[in-house]
This record gives structure tokens, C-alpha cells and sequence, in this order.
């Protein structure tokens, strides 16, 4: 029997890696050789992460794309990826730099080439975006925005919950390097969408994502027409932003896997 290849999360702004270990543990009973290592200057929980933020400060786009080639080049074979948020965003570079067997994108930040900025984005990034001096500081959210950005389709009690469980400051700089990237011809945000050659892609979406909206998502989905490789779609219409993390994750775990299982993976 063939053995699968690695699986390598990676988590987005405002949660710790260890959100992901649920997924860890369905992935390993799979029979995956799975992990979800942090970004670069993120301490090992998330009470040192709340503690000591500065050490994850500064860090932009390519930082993490280098941390986490890094991490691929002392595995022993091309690794699955599965990415949420700004994990979504890593994770679509990296497949397109050939350094992935696979990606799953769940609710990916948008990459260069993406117009629409709805309203509700923009809302649910202002505490980052309100301070200019927060691109090389780390912000925290409060419950209350954590609510509206990643806990809008769940009950505000349950919203609470996860953000005592997970959630950390994240560093300012990737969301204002995305924010400038289709003025800027060598943005970091900039995915080689063009490579029929990689790996399949999916897209995860959730219908009721105030942080990456589903217009976000069609979007990022056009930009891959010029290639030839699978890159498919999958909706949670009403799901937000805490899909990977709430009462409903299973669901989402499940489909990425079903997906896998359909690329001989």
C-alpha cells in the first residue's frame, strides 16, 4: 500500500496552531503523518502567545512562505497542505511553487489579482488597519471582534468560548501587504496561478465569512482559469470564519478528505 504523503497545516492570523490539533488527530486515524507547525515567532501555547506577542511581530508574507519552505524541505515527500485564512493564502504560493503534493484553501485571504474588498472585510480588519504603526505590531482582537470577524454564524456564547480557547495577536504586516498587493507588480500576495503543473487545488468557502466573503473567494477561483490543474470549489453556505474551529469543523475535515481521497491522495 502506497504510503500518503505528509500533511502540513497552517493556521491564519489571530489563532494559534494548536486550533488545529482536532484535525491533527481525524487526519492521523486516516492514516496521515500530519502537523501543524506555527509561523515564524510564534511561541509553542497560546497563554505565551497572549504574554509575549512581540516575538511574531514584523513577520510579512514571504517570512512565512520561507518558514514553511523550510519546514517542506526536511520532509521526506511533498506535502499535503491545508491552510485557513492567511494560511489559505501560504499555502496557494507554495502549491504554486511546486512544493506541494496538494492544497486545501479553506476561506484563504485574498491573493493579488482579487478586486472585490467588501465592506464586511473591511470591518473585520479595521482594528489592524486603524493605526498605521500596526504594520510592524502585533494586534489582538477583543471578544466582541472576534465575534464579527470569525464567530458571526455561531451563537456569541460559543464564539466567546473559541476565542478564550485560541485566539492570539497576529502580526499586522501580511494584511497590509494584501491590501496593497494589486498596486504593488511584486507583491508578496502574488500566487503563480498560471502552473499547470502543480498540484490540485481546492477552495473552501463559507457563505457567511464577514472576514473573507464568498466574493473573495469566486474571485481567487477566476484568477486560476489559465490552468491546466485541478482547482475546485467547495461551499459551506452557512459557514463563517470560525469553520475550521466551531461546532461544525468535522464537516469541513470531512469533505477535505473525501476531496484527498478523490485526487489518489
Amino acid at each position: 500500500m502506497t504510503t500518503p504523503p505528509p500533511v502540513v497545516f497552517i493556521h491564519g492570523l489571530w489563532l494559534h496552531a494548536t486550533s488545529w490539533d482536532p484535525w491533527l488527530e481525524v487526519f492521523t486515524q486516516a492514516g496521515y503523518d500530519a502537523s501543524a507547525p506555527g509561523w515564524p515567532g510564534d511561541p509553542a501555547t497560546v497563554s505565551e502567545a497572549r504574554e509575549n506577542p512581540e516575538g511574531m511581530a514584523d513577520h510579512g508574507i514571504d517570512d512565512v512562505v520561507a518558514h514553511y519552505a523550510k519546514i517542506i524541505a526536511e520532509l521526506d515527500a511533498k506535502p499535503i497542505l491545508v491552510g485557513h485564512s492567511f494560511g489559505g493564502m501560504i499555502a496557494q504560493k507554495l502549491l504554486g511553487q511546486d512544493l506541494a503534493a496538494a492544497a486545501v484553501a479553506i476561506d484563504a485571504a485574498q491573493i493579488k489579482g482579487v478586486l472585490p474588498l467588501p465592506l464586511s472585510a473591511l470591518r473585520a480588519t479595521l482594528p489592524v488597519f486603524k493605526n498605521p504603526a500596526n504594520k510592524h505590531r502585533t494586534v489582538a482582537l477583543t471578544a466582541e471582534q472576534f465575534r464579527f470577524a470569525f464567530g458571526n454564524a455561531i451563537p456569541a456564547e460559543e464564539s466567546d468560548a473559541l476565542f478564550a480557547r485560541w485566539a492570539i495577536p497576529a502580526p499586522g504586516k501580511p494584511l497590509f501587504e494584501a491590501a496593497a498587493a494589486n498596486f504593488n507588480p511584486h507583491s508578496p500576495a502574488k500566487v503563480d496561478t498560471d502552473n499547470s503543473g502543480r498540484g490540485p487545488l481546492l477552495l473552501v468557502m463559507g457563505g457567511k465569512d464577514h472576514t473573507v466573503p464568498e466574493a473573495v473567494t469566486k474571485a481567487t477561483l477566476k484568477q486560476y482559469r489559465h490552468s491546466d490543474a485541478v482547482t475546485d470549489l467547495v461551499e459551506f453556505a452557512d459557514r463563517a470564519h470560525s469553520l475550521t474551529i466551531d461546532h461544525g469543523w468535522r464537516d469541513v475535515a470531512d469533505a477535505a478528505l473525501t476531496w484527498l481521497h478523490a485526487q489518489g491522495l
